[in-house]
């Protein structure tokens, strides 16, 4: 029955990408085999539910900061609906694919491997199917991370060139994949021309004139002093570091190489749009803007006005353009960011060894794992739109700052599975770092976490080296080639998680409710509703198999299961049977 189900998921798919091109009479037979095969075999409903109810919890549950492919196979889709709410895949290019020999990953490298994230084939299952791209920085930079930028307006010459830039979005265009650009603004390098230009001037003193006639120009009169903060004596408190030039210092919040800029500055501010513009018009989709935290020191009104200014700028340009602001600290301060009016803030308490999705499946949470996650889903969902109503959530539990989650979860396959799934679920646009669809490992210094892709164990072609001071790595669940062959591996589960999200749209833009009569220690029960139609999700976080009845709610489809082991979810005479760590999904 479940493969039947699939079946239905997969022509679905395939009829919302041939009705365009379709003629009327054909358009008549598709739609009429559609409904024939897919309501034909809905199961009758049966016996009442009888399940514990929800206790009363407490309103803070979220609190961290921080060969056959079996039964379940999928049909990897561009998502129907053109918004932006889908699946981002995180990109080091560093670490992904090199195509030029020199150890380093680099933009012709990820266009080699774009038909691994997605071939722009709904009839194909060869991608992981995510319909956008987070590129990490990608312009000039003395370091290997690249977030010290010496130039906007160029790509690092380790990465390629910007003719390069351009296929990529060229080719992710046809592949129906958005790109967005980690843009660094807290910040740049010390040796960016702006900083450089200011340093000199610091050393003359105001000429005093209306037009400086120094060949250097004076500090009254260069623009790029106010681009930073500056200060003459003795400085405040906090990261301030002299600039040789008499006693004048500068701000470093993270690093003396990384002088602070001040977005209070209109010219800055100019040059920052023409920046994005630049961007932009290159093709790219929107921004990641890293450490908004930090723009005015956890200053949430100020912070918030330099993101609704940036958010307007580009809205303007497109009103379909996207951003997602880091906001690294708990639940109740960077909710607060969505009254910016920008589309999304990472959700940093479903994440790291410390949040919710991890909590959850530990269960170090302080209720019992069923009802906290449902809880968490709801006060999530209703925190952004107490400051949004359009707030897009941004779902992501792994990312290139934290360590990897084969490790916190002490490489138990189940719950690495559970976690993708959890995550994948949530509504809002979901991020996945590159090498956690293979359970990669990583931990420690920041090196680690950004450990070359494993594509190959009997092909080394493309392998890069790693960021020069990177401890040795492990990938004890093999490489993609391996894990593509097996129809459990954490690979293959991956790929048909996304795939519900792009041919279910409820999954992705659906409004969230506890089902409380459902919900007990172990399974979680919410419903989405999206457009008029109403999901329930089921999620059984225990050891064991969990029957559950569901007669009186009325929903008798198994649209698609999340299941960890070769024991499949069923539904029969109006009961779901949903095997240890598995997520059963119904209409």
């Amino acid at each position: 029955m479940q493969s039947f189900n699939i079946f239905c998921v997969r022509r679905k798919a395939w009829f919302i990408k041939m009705k365009k091109r379709a003629n009327i009479v054909s358009l008549i037979l598709i739609m009429a085999l559609f409904l024939t095969g897919c309501t034909a075999n809905k199961e009758n409903t049966a016996k009442e539910p009888a399940n514990e109810s929800v206790k009363e919890e407490s309103n803070n549950m979220i609190t961290n900061t921080g060969e056959s492919k079996g039964d379940h196979e999928v049909i990897n889709t561009v998502s129907p609906i053109d918004d932006n709410n889908g699946t981002y895949y995180e990109v080091f290019l560093y670490s992904y694919y090199d195509s030029n020999g020199d150890g380093i990953g680099d933009i012709n490298g990820l266009i080699d491997k774009l038909d691994y994230i997605n071939d722009g084939d709904s009839k194909t299952t060869s991608d992981l199917g995510a319909n956008g791209i987070w590129l990490m920085p990608i312009m000039p930079s003395g370091s290997y991370h690249k977030y010290d930028v010496e130039d906007y307006y160029n790509i690092d010459s380790q990465y390629g060139t910007l003719d390069d830039f351009k296929r990529l979005i060229a080719e992710c265009n046809k592949r129906g994949i958005k790109v967005i650009l980690d843009l660094v603004i807290n910040h740049t390098s010390d040796k960016n021309p702006w900083f450089q230009s200011a340093l000199k001037s610091l050393a003359i003193e105001p000429c005093g004139k209306e037009k400086c006639t120094h060949k250097e120009l004076c500090r009254a009169h260069n623009p790029y002093v106010k681009y930073y903060n500056f200060v003459e004596g003795k400085p405040p408190k906090g990261n301030y570091y002299n600039t040789g030039k008499g006693d004048w210092y500068y701000e470093g919040d993270f690093s003396k190489n990384m002088p602070d800029l001040n977005l209070d500055n209109e010219a800055l501010r100019k040059d920052i749009e023409d920046i994005m513009s630049f961007w932009l018009d290159l093709g790219v989709h929107g921004f990641r803007l890293d450490a908004a935290l930090h723009y005015f020191a956890e200053d949430t009104d100020k912070n918030n006005n330099v993101l609704s200014w940036m958010n307007s700028f580009i809205k303007s340009k497109n009103k379909d353009y996207y951003m997602v602001a880091e906001v690294w600290t708990n639940f109740s301060k960077y909710v607060q960011y969505y009254k910016s009016g920008i589309d999304s803030v990472f959700d940093f308490a479903f994440a790291t060894e410390t949040g919710v999705i991890a909590k959850t499946l530990n269960r170090s949470a302080p209720t019992p794992p069923g009802q906290y996650f449902a809880q968490a889903l709801k006060q999530v969902q209703d925190g952004i739109a107490k400051y949004n109503p359009k707030g897009i959530d941004a779902p992501f539990f792994t990312n290139h700052d934290t360590a990897r989650a084969y490790g916190y979860f002490s490489g138990d396959i189940d719950k690495l599975k559970m976690a993708a799934g959890m995550n994948l679920t949530m509504t809002g646009n979901a991020f996945v770092y590159y090498g956690e669809e293979i359970g990669m490992t990583g931990s420690g210094k920041d090196e680690n976490k950004r450990a070359p892709m494993y594509w190959s164990n009997t092909d080394s072609t493309g392998m890069t080296k790693g960021p020069a001071g990177m401890e040795g790595t492990s990938y004890p669940l093999g490489s993609v080639e391996e894990q593509a062959k097996e129809d459990t591996s954490v690979y293959n589960y991956y790929k048909n998680a996304i795939a519900y999200r792009n041919t279910i749209p409820g999954i992705t833009r659906g409004t969230v409710e506890v089902v409380p009569t459902l919900t007990n220690s172990d399974v979680t029960a919410i419903t989405k509703t999206y457009n008029g139609s109403k999901l329930l999700l089921l999620y059984n976080f225990g050891t064991q198999s969990k029957q559950i009845e569901l007669k009186s709610l009325g929903f008798s489809r198994l649209a698609g299961a999340l299941d960890t082991g070769i024991v499949k979810t069923e539904l029969k005479d109006g009961t779901v049977t949903l095997p240890p760590y598995s997520i059963g999904i119904l209409e």
